[in-house]
């Protein structure tokens, strides 16, 4: 019995993990007290945001059979969330006082919107309530994927002190980290839960770990003074 209650409880806890782990940087961020550069202001916007996006899908998640039925499907909210992920960590990469390809950062920024109008005016509902869109959460990991690996070769030509000695680097490491152990698992995640629901239960705690470790390496990101 002992047993099966640590599991439950370890199960309870990995499933909010997207509510906690935020608490982790935003905690920080309190106490810690610290100016931070501009460029950090929308990873904190986006930090808030999500904390209240995925305070509600839980909320959902757990208790739908208490709310009316047009409010019973989380999946509009990590859609909304998606966009709203893409568009803060865009501004980060475009705000950061490098010339870090700003306009390279735009236009990635142009092909996502692009993607959003042509994709949900033509394939797929937003608001679709059976299952969140993997083909969104897929191409958003693609292009900050992209975004990443540009910085990451910005960075390997410069001579400069350490580059971990910077909060971008941490910021650019949780989300190069997050979106490079999620792709395959939105690609795939729609068709998972149509074959196999199960499974894609379970998949979901791939994400899940990967978010708690995006959420710790923002919070180092808060502790690193700012050189630019």
């Amino acid at each position: 019995m002992k047993h099966l209650n640590l599991a439950g409880l370890f199960k309870l806890l990995l499933s909010w993990s997207e509510v906690w782990a935020l608490l982790i940087p935003l905690s920080i961020l309190y106490i810690y007290r610290k100016k931070q550069p501009i460029y950090l202001k929308p990873v904190i916007a986006y930090l808030w945001l999500a904390l209240v996006m995925n305070v509600l899908a839980d909320i959902i998640g757990d208790f739908k059979m208490y709310l009316p039925a047009w409010a019973q499907s989380n999946n509009p909210l990590y859609n909304i969330h998606s966009v709203v992920r893409f568009g803060c960590f865009s501004y980060f990469f475009i705000t950061l006082r490098k010339p870090t390809a700003t306009g390279f950062r735009k236009v990635v920024l142009l092909i996502f919107a692009v993607f959003i109008i042509a994709n949900f005016f033509i394939y797929e509902d937003f608001f679709n309530p059976h299952h969140l869109s993997g083909s969104l959460l897929a191409v958003e990991a693609y292009l900050l994927l992209i975004c990443c690996m540009q910085y990451y070769l910005w960075q390997l030509n410069q001579k400069e002190g350490r580059i971990s000695d910077e909060a971008d680097f941490w910021v650019v490491t949780a989300l190069g980290i997050f979106v490079v152990i999620n792709f395959f698992l939105f690609l795939f995640y729609v068709p998972m839960i149509t074959e196999n629901p199960a499974l894609s239960v379970k998949m979901w705690n791939i994400h899940n770990v990967a978010y708690i470790i995006f959420c710790i390496l923002i919070a180092k990101a808060f502790y690193v003074p700012d050189s630019n």
